[in-house]
């Protein structure tokens, strides 16, 4: 679908859901519709002009200038914005832009010039893994199309997976690593992008891969002694307990280190178990793998 909540807006753009409804009070560019129950709803092309008017505000343009821009100058502020970062948001954006059109030829057209101009690692590290922490709260919360997901899924996974087996690295290290999602998660795409940066640090990396249960993660790891174990966790569904999942690996593999990263990561509030290490943002994951 192309209708999205406030929050949604505010999840995607950055801009607080309290500023987006001052900022429909004073200027003209958003103009949502709203339920029978009244409740704001915006299109994919407002989600579009906001998320333009929030990268030019970022860089130093005040928001009563943007609203008198037309569409054609904002583009042509956007274009002309001259940090990396800035072009690197703007790149994203497009992405985010094109998923809610369904243009895949466009979405995939983008990525593969960045991945031609730039290496397919600054493409996964500056475009691909920033968009899919943008729009992952969508995914986790059904608010996003099943086909957008199940599109955009399929063609990073292939962008992963090649950056993956053209990986050539002079990093050396003897360290090894099992990876792989437990049962009831199916969300791929993080666990890839860690294989992508470990596999890059020169580690040995087993790649179990998704839905595995714990006993046969167990199993293979008694007998390849990784140095440790990563799991990534993204789903939200009413099933998926994270709690029980933790417990479960305590209880089998109490000596075995063993790292988690993901969004469900940010909501959980428990003690943890002793050799079970969170890490929630990719910064700490970054961090983690570059100091190996």
């Amino acid at each position: 679908m192309n209708a999205f909540t406030i929050k949604d807006l505010e999840n995607l753009s950055g801009i607080k859901a309290h500023t987006i409804r001052i900022w429909e009070q004073r200027y003209s560019f958003l103009n949502p519709q709203r339920t029978d129950t009244n409740i704001r709803y915006y299109s994919g092309e407002e989600l579009q002009k906001l998320l333009n008017i929030a990268l030019l505000n970022k860089y130093g343009y005040k928001i009563s200038h943007i609203d008198r821009m037309s569409v054609a100058e904002m583009n042509e502020k956007i274009l002309a914005l001259s940090s990396a970062e800035a072009q690197q948001e703007r790149v994203v954006n497009q992405l985010i832009s094109f998923m809610t059109a369904l243009d895949m030829e466009a979405f995939e057209n983008v990525v593969d010039g960045y991945i031609k101009n730039r290496g397919i690692e600054k493409a996964i590290l500056q475009i691909l893994f920033p968009f899919l922490e943008r729009i992952g709260i969508l995914w986790q919360t059904n608010h996003i199309n099943p086909a957008q997901e199940h599109l955009v899924t399929n063609i990073i996974r292939q962008k992963l997976i090649v950056g993956i087996d053209t990986i050539k690295t002079h990093v050396q290290t003897t360290k090894k690593a099992l990876l792989f999602l437990p049962e009831g998660e199916h969300h791929e795409l993080g666990l890839l992008f860690v294989n992508f940066l470990l596999k890059n640090r020169g580690l040995k990396v087993l790649y179990l891969g998704a839905n595995v249960p714990i006993k046969d993660v167990e199993s293979v790891a008694a007998i390849t002694t990784p140095d440790f174990l990563y799991t990534h966790l993204t789903s939200m569904a009413k099933n998926f307990n994270i709690e029980k999942i933790l417990v479960h690996i305590q209880n089998r593999m109490p000596s075995r280190t063993v790292l988690v990263s993901g969004i469900a990561t940010q909501q959980y509030k428990k003690k943890l178990p002793a050799n079970i290490h969170f890490k929630k943002s990719l910064a700490e994951v970054m961090d983690y793998i570059y100091n190996i």
